[in-house]
C-alpha cells in the first residue's frame, strides 16, 4: 500500500485519497462540466472523476436501462449520445482540473474510451461495476500499465479472484473499491465488513465506491481502513438527475473531507494514557475532590461521617483517608468549607 501511487500521491497509508464522481450530473453541458471542477476544487478533495461514453462503441437500441428517464432521449443509446464530448472537449476539462489542482479521472466504458483517455495521460483508470468482466476492457486497461481502481458492485468473489490474478499477473497497480450497486444504497447495503475482507484478500489498497447519498459511510470506512473514497456529487439535492438521491452536495462533500482529515490525524496518533493524564494532573485536581468540614467545629470535637463532606477542588483528602479519620477527635477548630487536614486529629 505505501507503494501504490495515484496522481502526486505516493502512499496511502495515513492519508485516504478522495475522489468526486460527477458522472452525468453535468446532463451533456460542457459548461456545466468545467463549472463542477472549480466547484469541486474549493471541496479539498484530490480529485474529479467523470465517465467516458462513446455510444456507437458502448451501446446499442436494445439497452432497456433508465429508458426516458430523460423525456428529450428516445432510447438509452440517445443518452449516451448526448453525454459524449468531442476529444478536444475532453482535453480542455482534463488541463482545467489540473490547473486548479485536481487529478482528472474518468471511467471509459469501451477500448476506444480507454484509447481516449490514455492520450490525455489520466494517472489511473476506473472500472466500473458492470465491466470488471469486461475481459476486453480490463486488458486494454492492463495495456496502459496505470493504476486500476476497480468497483466490485456487482462480482461474486469468485469473479473478482478471476479478474484480479489477471491484473495482479500483468503487474499492474491495483485498488479495489468496495461498492453496493444501489441508487441510494440503504445504510444496511454499505457493506462495511467487507472492506476489511477485500483488503485481506487481495493485499491491495481498499477503497468505498458509495452510492448512499450521505457522507457518514465514507467517514466510517475511513476508520476501517479504507484508503479510497469515491461520492457522487452534485450542486444541490434539486439537481435534476436519476443519480441525485445518490449523490452529496457540494457542501456536504466540503464537510465529508474535513472530517476524513480530522479522523486520519487521530488515527495516525497514538496516545499513551500514563502520560497523557500526566500532563493534565492540574486540570485534574480542579476537577477532583477534596474532603472539607460541613460546619464549624471546635477542638476535641469527635469527627462524625456528617462532619465533611467531598468538594471541588481537589489535592486535599480523599474520601477513602476522611473515612479512616471518622471518630478521632479533633485538636483545632475548624470553620465551614475548611480543608480536612491529616494533622487536625490525635
Amino acid at each position: 500500500m505505501d507503494n501504490f501511487s495515484l496522481g502526486n500521491k505516493k502512499g496511502l497509508i495515513d492519508r485516504s485519497y478522495i475522489i468526486a464522481e460527477i458522472g452525468q450530473a453535468h446532463d451533456g453541458s460542457l459548461g456545466t462540466a468545467h463549472a463542477y471542477i472549480d466547484a469541486v476544487a474549493e471541496t479539498g478533495v484530490d480529485a474529479i472523476k467523470f465517465q467516458t461514453h462513446i455510444a456507437s462503441a458502448e451501446s446499442t437500441r436494445h439497452e432497456k436501462f433508465r429508458v426516458k428517464v430523460f423525456p428529450q432521449d428516445e432510447t438509452r443509446y440517445d443518452y449516451w449520445k448526448r453525454m459524449e464530448f468531442k476529444p478536444e472537449h475532453w482535453r480542455q476539462l482534463a488541463e482545467h482540473a489540473k490547473s486548479v489542482g485536481l487529478d482528472f479521472l474518468s471511467t471509459p466504458f469501451s477500448t476506444q474510451a480507454v484509447e481516449l483517455l490514455e492520450s490525455l495521460n489520466v494517472p489511473a483508470f476506473k472500472v466500473g461495476s458492470g465491466d470488471t468482466n469486461n475481459a476486453e476492457l480490463i486488458e486494454a486497461l492492463i495495456e496502459t500499465g496505470k493504476p486500476i481502481l476497480l468497483s466490485s458492485g456487482m462480482s461474486s468473489y469468485d469473479e473478482l479472484d478471476s479478474v484480479v490474478g489477471k491484473i495482479k499477473l500483468a503487474g499492474s497497480p491495483l485498488a479495489i473499491f468496495q461498492c453496493t450497486t444501489s441508487y441510494p444504497c440503504t445504510p444496511e447495503e454499505v457493506g462495511y465488513n467487507v472492506i476489511n475482507e477485500l483488503r485481506e484478500r487481495y493485499r491491495c489498497p481498499v477503497g468505498l465506491s458509495d452510492h448512499s447519498g450521505f457522507i457518514y459511510p465514507s467517514l466510517a470506512a475511513v476508520t476501517l481502513g479504507a484508503r479510497l473514497l469515491e461520492v457522487h456529487t452534485v450542486f444541490s439535492k434539486q439537481c435534476f438527475g436519476p443519480d441525485t438521491k445518490s449523490s452529496v452536495s457540494l457542501s456536504e462533500l466540503k464537510n465529508l473531507v474535513e472530517g476524513v482529515r480530522f479522523i486520519e490525524r487521530g488515527l495516525a496518533a497514538n496516545i499513551d494514557k500514563g502520560v497523557a493524564a500526566e500532563s493534565r494532573l492540574e486540570t485534574k485536581q480542579l476537577f477532583s475532590r477534596s474532603a472539607f468540614y460541613t460546619g464549624a467545629l471546635s477542638a476535641g470535637k469527635v469527627l462524625e461521617r456528617s462532619d465533611f463532606a467531598m468538594k471541588k477542588p481537589g489535592g486535599g483528602v480523599s474520601y477513602e483517608e476522611a473515612l479512616a479519620l471518622v471518630g478521632k477527635t479533633l485538636n483545632v477548630d475548624k470553620s465551614f468549607d475548611d480543608f480536612l487536614e491529616l494533622g487536625d486529629f490525635r
